[in-house]
């Protein structure tokens, strides 16, 4: 008989859990156990990733988080239930439970929102749909009127669940880390599960890869917690918290092997298919009659005529060939959207530049998303699109700094606010950060630290095991000192972990459908909507995806050309910087200068 682990915690579960996502996945394939779940502290943040990687792994994926539950509500705030608020556990069955659970997720985040995202009983009511619930761990509400001594109200808040969730798909959930309170509670449990005829379900509330993990765990567990290791008044695991063997499960609950089983049938129960290729871009308007194919091509060849009346045939037939390649490689509607950006930003006098190969582009040129005429700079075609590309092009626009905001806003108004997102990132800890972190909370003084760190490059790419590798004074360091030995093996078992979410300094999604149809939304630090899928997840599963980069360059030059045509009377009109054009054609693929690691709007922790 095998097990699988439904409750589990990655690095999602932001400087409290420890599991890098593909480990996971492997261990639990090593382990010969068949499904694996993901079940983050109030986030779904990792669950595209997860799924792509049990895919990958072979190993079925089981989508979920651990919601926090506003007791008064999600409009409630101010007590201190408000801010504790208590743990839920929810597995999608299907896609509409994923659906739902990315609904559940969004209001969370933008509406329920109190020092963590919350639901309440309300809104799983509405979203109940396609989920599996369980009673949780020892931070839910039946498990703390138990520890409370209020029996017949915890029955009667488990009885409540019971009829939320479809039949057969309220679990009371078992839990043994060697806590008093869980005997305590599992007595509780097991006679409400008789009385309520409610189903068992084993789980190890995993929030690191093997027990010889808990102490880099415990490490982590300091830094999110701003706490000292060698403090004892902080919040401590026992070290039990880890992806245990089936055989270990089986040995922890022998007298209840049919909580251990039903995890199996859980995980039959759980199947949800999000790989199926799906055009979530919005659609471009047009007039009746027309296709993205033969509207494109009108709009390109008229433009040919208007912007270059005297082209020869060399042109033209490059014009034809563009449009072929776009046509096999059907972009013809991505075309036609940034066009419509571009029109937009033109007629608002924004200044804004095309960044990358997409100067390359004659189709580019004739559809005003640029100003720079590419057979005149001998600019080539095929480095921005050719027949055996599979992904979408990719042409980056950058605005004023100072009027982004307008082009994010005319962009949520045209497509529908529900369909219009930012994206978030992650940072993460570096290989220096990860040194100070470690040696703050192991009581190393930051002199202590700093020496260690100052021995390790600055600059993209270093890592302890690159250092220790190529820098021959911090190998010595480590090879003579213990301690320091200590704090760099420490350090390492942290390193590049996910630290905060952020929000991505250009990256902007837009989709055809309300966005909540495919992704969970987060919040960024000011309350927008953010995805809560990072930019490559996004592209994966097929939503359409922009670069509106802010630059302050842009910025100054139209106060620039403002302060001349006030001072001379006159505009700025040489052809080089008039309003709406690119300002100098740059045909560097380099992204934004601004990494992706490190997002300029960082977001506080979710606990």
């Amino acid at each position: 008989m095998s097990f699988v682990h439904l409750h589990n915690h990655t690095e999602y579960s932001l400087l409290d859990g420890a599991n890098r996502i593909p480990d996971v996945v492997k261990r639990v394939k090593e382990l010969g156990m068949p499904a694996v779940a993901i079940s983050d502290h109030g986030v779904m943040f990792g669950c595209m990733e997860f799924y792509f990687e049990c895919k990958k792994q072979g190993v079925k994926p089981i989508l979920g988080m651990e919601a926090y539950v506003a007791p008064s509500g999600i409009a409630s705030r101010g007590s201190r239930e408000d801010k504790d608020s208590y743990h839920l556990l929810l597995l999608a069955r299907n896609e509409e439970g994923y659906r739902n659970l990315c609904r559940l997720h969004t209001v969370a985040a933008l509406e329920g929102f109190y020092y963590r995202p919350r639901i309440d009983h309300e809104l799983l009511k509405k979203y109940s749909k396609g989920l599996i619930g369980s009673t949780t761990c020892i931070g839910s509400e039946v498990n703390q009127l138990l520890l409370q001594g209020r029996y017949d109200e915890a029955q009667h808040r488990a009885g409540m669940y019971k009829e939320i969730f479809d039949e057969g798909c309220y679990f009371v959930e078992l839990q043994d880390h060697g806590l008093p309170e869980q005997k305590q509670m599992n007595e509780g449990l097991l006679r409400i599960a008789k009385e309520l005829d409610l189903p068992l379900a084993a789980t190890n509330d995993a929030h690191f890869l093997c027990q010889s993990d808990a102490e880099p765990h415990d490490v982590l567990l300091c830094i999110g917690l701003g706490k000292l290791k060698a403090d004892d008044n902080r919040i401590k695991f026992t070290g039990h918290e880890y992806i245990k063997t089936p055989q270990e499960m089986q040995g922890l609950w022998l007298d209840h092997q049919d909580a251990v089983e039903n995890t199996l049938m859980i995980a039959s129960m759980c199947d949800v298919q999000l790989d199926k290729t799906r055009n979530m871009m919005p659609e471009p308007e047009m007039p009746a009659g027309h296709t993205d194919k033969t509207y494109l091509e009108v709009l390109a060849r008229k433009g040919l005529e208007d912007r270059l009346p005297h082209a020869d045939e060399a042109t033209w037939k490059r014009l034809e060939f563009e449009l072929d390649v776009i046509g096999k490689t059907g972009f013809e509607a991505y075309f036609l959207l940034v066009k419509e950006f571009a029109q937009f930003t033109r007629q608002s006098g924004i200044q804004f530049g095309v960044r990358g190969s997409a100067a390359g582009s004659l189709v580019s040129y004739t559809l005003g998303i640029t100003d720079v005429n590419p057979v005149e700079y001998d600019l080539t075609f095929e480095r921005f699109l050719n027949p055996e590309r599979v992904s979408m092009p990719d042409i980056d626009m950058d605005f004023e700094d100072a009027r982004r905001d307008e082009v994010i806003q005319w962009v949520s108004e045209r497509y529908g606010k529900d369909r219009v997102a930012q994206i978030v990132t992650f940072g993460t800890l570096g290989a220096k950060a990860a040194i100070k972190d470690a040696g703050r909370v192991m009581g190393y003084s930051p002199q202590d630290t700093d020496r260690v760190t100052k021995l390790i490059p600055t600059g993209p790419g270093w890592s302890i095991d690159k250092a220790l590798e190529e820098v021959n004074d911090f190998r010595a360091a480590v090879n003579s000192d213990p301690m320091v030995k200590r704090l760099v093996e420490t350090a390492r078992t942290v390193e590049g972990i996910a630290r905060h979410a952020g929000v991505h300094a250009a990256g902007v999604v837009i989709s055809k459908d309300p966005l909540t149809e495919a992704v969970p939304l987060y919040r960024s630090a000011d309350g927008l909507p953010v995805t809560a899928y990072e930019m490559g997840i996004l592209e994966k599963i097929g939503l359409l995806k922009m670069d509106f980069l802010g630059l302050s360059n842009l910025t100054v030059l139209t106060r620039t050309f403002d302060l001349i045509a006030a001072t001379h009377g006159a505009a700025v009109s040489d052809g080089l910087a008039s309003k709406g054009s690119d300002v100098r054609p740059e045909t560097s693929e380099a992204r934004p200068e601004t990494s992706e690691a490190r997002p300029e709007t960082s977001e506080a922790r979710p606990e």
